[in-house]
């Protein structure tokens, strides 16, 4: 009797022992902080050693305080950086402008979009001054062409001359400068084919000179004609950056973008020239110093960056790349992205969301 009793209780211990571990264990909350990673540029996440600002920012802090989630902040250098740290799991959120790609989708998961944005263009702003209009005239190979067509009609006056001095002086005297003035005259008006009639050779060797002269202007006239529209339609124009009005239009020319990002990504698409860099302020710094025709990247940031250099010559141009959508990023079959969703759609149909990106944009703005 005494061996059954210690036998059952031998059995009964170990069960009672691992339920109070099992109820103790349960019982001990998840007091562990979200590593939140913040990532991207102005307006959308601002942040230095201490603070944490931006509509990204913001609204996450917002979401947090209604789910009672516990997190810290950890600044990243660049999205992809970002992004690389949530798939090797050292992140467990991304905020920030992160663009929803189905190419970053195979890696990790996103939220409910929570903005909508714009890839665009950032080009030069200044006005074109008459000058700048008109210089193209004063160029050396522009001087030079003018030059060299004033030295065949002094060529041809002279022959002219030598031809018709003898026999035709009324028209032609034999005073130099009167008859090769003459020459060049009539060169002229053949030249434009003018014609004024003036001026009328009579020797075979006057009139054999004129007809060769005569087959040389037919090619002469039409590429004067081709570079007086030219230069015409350099004066008349009134826009220095109309080789930006579609996004064909970004081939092949020398564009900034932040390396990582995607609009990298459509200006490789769209066959330009890259100069990456890695952040948006250097970006502008290669077109600043003409390296590059144009900087491409987040309008809401190409825009805020006009609102903080007010003074800064440049302006967006008026195409559209591409549009895309922000969301947080996750790590893949996370459990809190559903009710971290369910939040982000309380947010809009409150209109909270669109309180936080005014407010931000507006404050900014106020503040310059």
């Amino acid at each position: 009797m005494v061996r059954f009793v210690l036998f059952s209780i031998f059995l009964v211990i170990p069960g009672l022992f691992s339920d109070f571990l099992l109820a103790q264990t349960e019982s001990i909350p998840n007091d562990t902080p979200l590593k939140v990673g913040v990532a991207g540029s102005p307006p959308f996440s601002k942040f230095n050693q201490q603070t944490f600002e931006g509509i990204s920012v913001e609204l996450w802090q917002e979401i947090a305080a209604t789910t009672n989630l516990r997190y810290e902040f950890i600044a990243q250098p660049g999205v992809k950086v970002g992004i690389d740290q949530v798939v090797a799991g050292e992140l467990d959120i991304l905020i920030g402008p992160v663009s929803i790609t189905a190419e970053r989708f195979q890696k990790v998961a996103f939220t409910q979009p929570y903005f909508n944005a714009k890839i665009g263009l950032l080009i030069s702003g200044h006005s074109t001054s008459v000058w700048s209009r008109i210089r193209p005239i004063f160029q050396v190979a522009v001087i030079s062409s003018v030059g060299g067509l004033f030295f065949i009609l002094f060529i041809v006056g002279n022959l002219i001359w030598l031809a018709e001095s003898r026999r035709n002086p009324e028209q032609f005297p034999q005073h130099y400068v009167r008859g090769v003035g003459n020459g060049m005259w009539f060169a002229l008006v053949t030249l434009t084919t003018v014609g004024y009639g003036d001026k009328t050779p009579v020797t075979k060797t006057g009139k054999a000179i004129t007809s060769l002269w005569m087959l040389i202007t037919m090619v002469a006239a039409s590429s004067l004609t081709a570079g007086i529209a030219t230069v015409m339609t350099l004066l008349l124009s009134t826009d220095a950056t109309t080789e930006f009005t579609q996004p064909q239009d970004i081939r092949g020319k020398q564009i900034a973008v932040v390396s990582g990002t995607t609009g990298e990504k459509w200006a490789k698409n769209y066959q330009a020239r890259l100069l990456p860099s890695p952040n948006l302020d250097q970006a502008v710094d290669r077109l600043k110093s003409g390296q590059a025709q144009a900087v491409m990247f987040d309008v809401p940031a190409l825009k805020y960056y006009l609102y903080q250099n007010p003074e800064a010559p440049f302006k967006i141009a008026n195409l559209s790349v591409a549009f895309e959508d922000y969301g947080f990023v996750l790590p893949l079959d996370n459990d809190l992205i559903r009710d971290l969703n369910i939040a982000i759609i309380k947010f809009k149909q409150s209109g909270r969301l669109e309180e936080i990106i005014e407010q931000e944009i507006q404050g900014d703005f106020d503040n310059q």
